[in-house]
């Protein structure tokens, strides 16, 4: 059964946090949609935190009532706080969790964007130093990837590549995941 995935970018996104889950879970056997919380002005693209521009397959508000089975939601500044201020994104957040499908972030984002919504609540997770700050009522550990149930969290990005593989054992299981992470030579 196809595994469907959509990964949202906001302007100021990491570009490593997003390229590298998205290439891992294609390498899986994904479908992967990398949806634009707004085009940069006359692209189908949007700007990374370090003037990277990736092109999208959709603007948010085309897909967002679309069911995933997981969601990625990459850190880096402003991004994080562009996807916190976007309802649709809050939405999103909250229907995916509340099906039971993944709900994934890393780096500022599972302290920016998560912890407002009221997902880590009682679970473990991790995120970029410092960010935990902005959210007071979440626990965080020193990790560097941590699945809880169906909130995977990754603290930034040097851990891009975990990140994306530890969601792609939770879709596919540890074998393709395994396989992968050979594939790409990763030790």
């Amino acid at each position: 059964m196809e595994k469907r995935v959509l990964v949202i970018l906001a302007d100021g996104f990491e570009e490593v946090e997003a390229l590298a889950p998205i290439d891992v879970l294609r390498r899986s056997g994904a479908s992967v949609t990398v949806a634009a919380l707004q085009y940069k002005s006359g692209t189908s693209c949007v700007r990374g935190a370090h003037d990277v521009l990736v092109g999208c397959d959709a603007l948010l508000a085309d897909v967002c009532t679309d069911r995933f089975d997981a969601i990625v939601l990459p850190g880096g500044m402003p991004g994080a706080k562009n996807l916190h201020e976007s309802q649709t994104v809050t939405k999103v957040i909250l229907d995916t969790f509340k099906r039971g499908d993944l709900v994934c972030a890393i780096c500022a984002s599972p302290a920016f964007v998560l912890a407002p919504t009221g997902v880590l609540e009682g679970k473990r997770a991790t995120c970029y130093p410092g960010c935990e700050a902005v959210a007071p009522n979440a626990v965080f550990g020193k990790e560097r990837t941590v699945r809880d149930g169906n909130v995977i969290t990754g603290a930034g990005p040097g851990t891009a590549l975990e990140f994306g593989l530890l969601i792609s054992e939770a879709l596919f299981g540890k074998d393709v995941s395994d396989k992968i992470h050979s594939d790409m030579i990763c030790k």
